[in-house]
């Protein structure tokens, strides 16, 4: 196992580490949390190179995709850079990259019951106002979960955040700071339930962000 103790921090800064072989040719992994080797509760940063591919197989769980470079793709579309994937449980399919791509993946974490397919081009559509200046994105919500793209502006300084059923983020670009560190572009953090931070930035910044699914 590998970060699955969900009462600790973890913060990985992901461009220090090295790309780790897959099962498949051509395809790579910087794993950030997992349950098993191949399979169970997993998060990891996932390369695919040009002209790799995946062969089929089943999310009993899900799966929750954003793509962060290249384009990735399946039997049932193409998906660019920003392209924010949900596919539900039992969903299965074949992935592959025809040019290339970088993802941010997490695989069997889905409540049984949270079924829906979501397909969002994040490159689209308009910025939300949120509490503190902030800008939001939503992209998911179900009970307790929420997932979204928050954009910090220039030199904001934000109130303490407590987050009920913990909280984790990927930094998109810029610089997100706070108490205990500063997480630049590649980094992924994950905060139990109930943490409490305050966040400043110098620049402006783009975080995916998922809360309210690390419930004890």
């Amino acid at each position: 196992m590998l970060n699955m103790n969900f009462d600790k921090p973890v913060v990985i800064h992901t461009s220090e580490m090295e790309w780790e072989a897959s099962p498949m040719p051509g395809v790579w992994r910087k794993p950030l949390a997992r349950e098993a080797a191949e399979h169970g509760h997993t998060t990891s940063l996932v390369r695919y190179d040009a002209g790799s591919h995946f062969s089929e197989h089943m999310h009993p769980l899900g799966e929750e995709i954003l793509v962060l470079e290249g384009v990735f793709a399946d039997e049932h579309g193409d998906y660019p850079a920003g392209t924010y994937l949900r596919n539900p449980p039992q969903s299965k399919h074949s992935p592959f990259s025809k040019a290339g791509c970088v993802l941010l993946v997490k695989l069997d974490q889905f409540d049984p019951d949270d079924d829906a397919r979501v397909r969002i081009d994040t490159r689209k559509g308009d910025w939300m106002p949120a509490e503190d200046d902030l800008q939001v994105k939503p992209l998911h919500y179900f009970e307790t979960e929420m997932a979204a793209l928050y954009r910090w502006p220039a030199n904001g300084h934000f109130l303490p955040q407590q987050h009920f059923g913990g909280e984790e983020f990927f930094v998109l670009s810029g610089m997100l700071q706070d108490d205990f560190g500063s997480y630049p572009p590649g980094s992924w953090v994950r905060n139990p339930h109930n943490s409490e931070h305050s966040r400043f930035v110098e620049e402006d910044t783009i975080t995916w962000v998922k809360t309210g699914h690390l419930l004890p």
